[in-house]
């Protein structure tokens, strides 16, 4: 059975056309399946459209989330319910065609137990292409994770043998693409246009964009902790040398631009006490043990998540 996995955030305006898309597709692959619908806590009548959904076709599960907790958290949730022996995680804004699952799980019965959707073309807002272009340059070049699509892909399939993996680990604060790509296993991807939004406005800005940096590059590498302590060496030799200069020096102007070092080399001193405090944070968060998220209403069969087999009960 196939896992259909949706997170949505304010997309009440298309689910009802994604409905008719996944109808069709599955009906055309011939393939068992169930789609769960994980509601980040939308502020408009998603979790309405989701029960309305759910009501008309067993095979569709909601579940909403009792706080707006992130895409990536959302996903986390889809999968943890997941119950298919494949599970395929798929935006609600229509961008992301529903025709393309059939070529991934040709990869996957092939072998791939991880199958990636990169982008040919991505429309739009260009500002995003470029946010995404940086992103995973940098998640490549800097962090290391060089099997990550060159084009970054949120549109994937993972085998169960990937879902009971992934439910080992406890990360809270983490990139999904960036930790299923961590993880291994054998790896594939296949190519496809994403299409334009037709309705709803994205819901990521900017300050996700950055969290979101912050967030994989902490979680997956210890550069800046190891760039702060090179920076820390070579402070270390130009206050040598601007204390060198100052006895020699006989003018106010020498020590007036000793003070003025000092005060760029204290606020060097600050930003690299606050990348330091990013790592020690995420370490309080993790020894904290608080669950990732919580389920606020569920619609259609309620379950508890798949446990290491694959089954799942009837709360």
């Amino acid at each position: 059975m196939l896992s259909l996995i949706t997170p949505a955030f304010n997309e009440a305006e298309n689910l009802e056309a994604l409905h008719a898309q996944v109808v069709s597709t599955m009906g055309t692959l011939g393939q068992e399946w169930e789609w769960i619908l994980v509601d980040d806590h939308s502020t408009d009548d998603t979790f309405d459209r989701i029960r309305t959904l759910t009501s008309g076709d067993a095979r569709i599960r909601g579940l909403r989330l009792a706080s707006n907790s992130g895409s990536h958290l959302a996903i986390t949730a889809g999968l943890h319910h997941a119950r298919g022996d494949v599970a395929v995680v798929m935006a609600a804004d229509l961008q992301d065609p529903p025709e393309t699952v059939g070529i991934m799980l040709e990869r996957w019965r092939a072998g791939a137990q991880v199958v990636w959707a990169t982008r040919r073309t991505r429309p739009g807002d260009r500002s995003h292409s470029s946010f995404a272009a940086a992103y995973y340059w940098i998640m490549r070049r800097l962090v290391g994770l060089t099997a990550m699509p060159v084009r970054g892909a949120d549109f994937f399939l993972v085998d169960r043998i990937v879902l009971e993996a992934f439910a080992r680990h406890a990360e809270h604060q983490v990139s999904i693409f960036a930790l299923i790509t961590a993880m291994g296993f054998r790896q594939d991807s296949v190519e496809y246009d994403k299409q334009l939004r037709i309705a709803g406005r994205s819901g990521w800005t900017t300050t996700k964009k950055v969290a979101l940096v912050v967030d994989s590059v902490t979680a997956f590498s210890a550069l800046p902790l190891r760039a702060i302590t090179g920076f820390g060496v070579l402070l270390v030799a130009v206050g040598a040398v601007c204390g060198v200069w100052t006895l020699a020096a006989s003018t106010g102007g020498a020590l007036s631009g000793l003070v003025s070092a000092m005060a760029v080399f204290a606020g060097l001193q600050m930003a690299a006490l606050g990348v330091v405090g990013e790592y020690v944070w995420r370490t309080l968060e993790l020894s904290r043990r608080r669950p990732a998220y919580l389920i606020e209403s569920v619609a259609g069969l309620p379950t508890v998540p798949a446990g290491p087999s694959g089954t799942s009960k009837i709360e």
